[in-house]
């Protein structure tokens, strides 16, 4: 195979705003505004831009503290934003998302980089962070999805038991359609990423295959997490 990867110039980049032109031009047309479109393009331009340079100096310090303080950054930042949709209750939860997502998807990530991967380091930047930000996302959203749903379900006066198992199950549905889908209907980016880069697509199935698990492991067990520890806050925060 080979194994260049092809590097894009900024005039080769633009090139790639042309249907983005047309997509505006279309929204313009049809009366539905740009605004928020507008917003997202540039928001996600600047955020882009600025964490490639990050991670260009990240991967460059060669230091594991380092490493730490951006999981940890990560882990905060997924707690908070997992809690935005329970609204009064999200400062009362933020410290079970966090337990939950650190637990779950710090053993996950854990396993798989010490032990499935041995890297050496042990915090090797660019195989720590990318791994991170997947397990740390998929964690977030299920137990996002689950606390939302486990408040719909004990505002209209379900059982304990029964609540928790459908917001379990909630939670599981983006990951579960993902598996189904994986191969037929999409090649997920880290798979799509290493076939770009030039290795051999059997190589890359296999870390699909393990990025996989990694998710559906992570959002599995920080969700049963969170909603065993949340079950007194919860039962208190609904009757009050």
């Amino acid at each position: 195979m080979n194994d260049s990867v092809i590097t894009l110039s900024l005039v080769q980049l633009s090139l790639a705003f042309v249907p983005v032109a047309i997509t505006l031009a279309i929204l313009v047309r049809w009366s539905f505004g740009t605004g928020k479109a507008l917003y997202a393009l540039v928001r996600m331009l600047i955020q882009l831009l600025l964490i490639g340079y990050a991670l260009a100096w990240i991967f460059g310090a060669h230091s594991g503290l380092l490493i730490l303080l951006v999981l940890t950054i990560m882990l905060l930042a997924s707690s908070w934003i997992a809690m935005a949709n329970v609204g009064a209750h999200r400062r009362q939860l933020l410290g079970v998302a966090l337990l939950s997502i650190t637990a779950g998807g710090g053993l996950t990530l854990a396993l798989v980089t010490q032990l499935v991967l041995r890297l050496e380091p042990w915090y090797l930047p660019r195989y720590m962070i990318p791994l991170a930000g997947m397990v740390f996302a998929n964690a977030m959203t299920a137990v996002s999805l689950a606390a939302e749903r486990l408040y719909a379900e004990l505002a209209h006066q379900l059982g304990w038991e029964r609540a928790r198992l459908a917001a379990y199950q909630a939670a599981m549905i983006p990951v579960i359609n993902a598996l189904f889908a994986v191969g037929l209907v999409s090649l997920p980016g880290m798979m799509t990423g290493q076939i770009l880069s030039g290795v051999s697509p059997l190589v890359a199935a296999r870390y699909q295959i393990m990025v996989m698990c990694m998710i559906f492991a992570a959002s599995g067990i920080s969700t049963a997490i969170f909603l065993t520890l949340a079950r007194s806050r919860v039962s208190t925060d609904v009757s009050g």
